[in-house]
């Protein structure tokens, strides 16, 4: 089917900048809509940002401004540009599809696929 596997996390300081990359492998031609979530220590997984197959982004609006989704369908790779962290950004970062489009090739009629995590944690 599809795999989704990030990287990129790691121990930073406040302020500091971080980009997070998600590679998809696999039946890839069934991808539509990518996002970033995340999920804090003993808090829910909350959504970040969406990117559809067109490449158009929607952030949730704690992000907006600092964090930035962009993907690159030729290499089959998401990415989650994030500046001025600060230490409440600390959390296991999870890249997610969905699919297909209407229109795809895809033999699978319906598809959802959450990649292993990619732990940020920022110091203050």
């Amino acid at each position: 089917q599809v795999q989704l596997t990030e990287s990129g996390g790691g121990l930073v300081q406040a302020g500091d900048s971080l980009r997070l990359s998600c590679a998809a492998s696999g039946d890839t031609v069934c991808i539509s809509r990518m996002s970033w979530y995340r999920q804090a220590p003993g808090k829910e997984r909350e959504r970040l940002a969406g990117i559809n197959s067109g490449g158009i982004p929607n952030y949730e609006d704690f992000v907006r401004g600092r964090f930035t989704i962009s993907r690159d369908n030729a290499k089959n790779m998401l990415y989650l540009q994030m500046n001025s962290l600060k230490p409440e950004d600390t959390a296991a970062y999870y890249c997610f599809t969905q699919g297909p489009d209407s229109d795809s090739t895809c033999r699978y009629s319906h598809l959802e696929v959450w990649g292993q995590g990619t732990l940020v944690t920022v110091s203050t």
